[in-house]
C-alpha cells in the first residue's frame, strides 16, 4: 500500500493531469512577438526616460563614430595618428562606453522599480521568469539600436564638416566609404557598422542586471510594494 502511495506521488509531481512539466512549460510560455509588442509599447509610453536612456547611447556611439571618421579623414589626407594619440582616443572611447553602461544600468533599475505592480501582475497571468528577462532585453535593444544610429550618423557628420573646413572639402572625397579600405583596414561604412553594433550590444548587456532583478520579483511582494 505504501508503495503504491510512492508511486502515485511520484507521478503527481512528474504530471498535471496528464501533462509533464515541461509541457505545461512550453503551453505558458509567450512568444518573441508578444515579448517585442509589450517592449515597444514601454518605450513608447515611457518616451521621456527612453529617449534619457537613449542619449547615453547616442553620445558615447557619436564619440566612438567621430573618431573613426577622423582616422579615415587623416588616412585619406596622407597623415597618419601617432600612437600615443591612438591609445588616448582608444581610452576616452573605453571611458564613455563605461559612463554610458553605468546609465543604461540606472535608467533601467528605475525602470523595473517603477513597475514593480506591473511586474506581478503579468507574473500572476502565467508570465515566466524567462519572458520578463526577454521583455527587458528587448526593452534595452530597441533604445540602444535607435541612439546607436543617430549617435553614429551624428558622430560621423559633425567629423566630415570638421575635418572639411579644416584641411578642405576634397579629403572628404578621398575617404574609403566602402566597408574595406585598399589596405585592408575598415572604411566608412564598416566604422558605421561596427559602432551601431558596439552600442546595441553594450545596451543589451548592460540590461541583464535590470532584467534578473526583475524576473526574480515575487508576485505577491511585487503587487504589495507602493511606489
Amino acid at each position: 500500500m505504501a508503495g503504491g502511495e510512492g508511486r502515485m506521488t511520484r507521478r503527481s509531481n512528474a504530471t498535471v493531469f496528464g501533462l509533464s512539466r515541461e509541457e505545461i512549460r512550453r503551453q505558458i510560455q509567450l512568444p518573441w512577438s508578444e515579448a517585442f509588442r509589450i517592449s515597444w509599447r514601454y518605450v513608447t509610453i515611457r518616451l521621456g526616460r527612453s529617449l534619457v536612456t537613449a542619449s547615453t547611447v547616442f553620445l558615447s556611439v557619436a564619440f566612438l563614430m567621430a573618431i573613426f571618421t577622423m582616422v579615415l579623414a587623416a588616412k585619406a589626407a596622407g597623415q597618419e595618428l601617432d600612437a600615443p594619440t591612438r591609445a588616448r582616443y582608444l581610452w576616452s572611447v573605453l571611458m564613455g562606453f563605461l559612463i554610458c553602461s553605468v546609465g543604461i544600468i540606472n535608467a533601467l533599475l528605475m525602470s523595473v522599480t517603477e513597475r514593480f505592480r506591473e511586474i506581478g501582475t503579468m507574473k500572476c497571468l502565467g508570465a515566466l521568469d524567462e519572458f520578463i528577462v526577454r521583455m527587458f532585453l528587448i526593452e534595452a535593444a530597441l533604445m540602444g539600436l535607435f541612439g546607436s544610429i543617430a549617435g553614429a550618423l551624428a558622430g560621423a557628420l559633425i567629423m566630415l564638416l570638421w575635418s572639411g573646413f579644416r584641411v578642405g572639402f576634397g579629403v572628404v572625397g578621398k575617404l574609403a566609404w566602402g566597408f574595406r579600405s585598399a589596405d585592408g583596414s575598415l572604411g566608412f561604412l564598416g566604422c558605421l557598422l561596427v559602432s551601431i553594433m558596439a552600442g546595441t550590444i553594450l545596451s543589451v548587456v548592460s540590461a541583464i542586471i535590470p532584467a534578473l532583478r526583475a524576473a526574480r520579483l515575487q508576485a505577491a511582494d511585487a503587487l504589495r510594494t507602493e511606489i
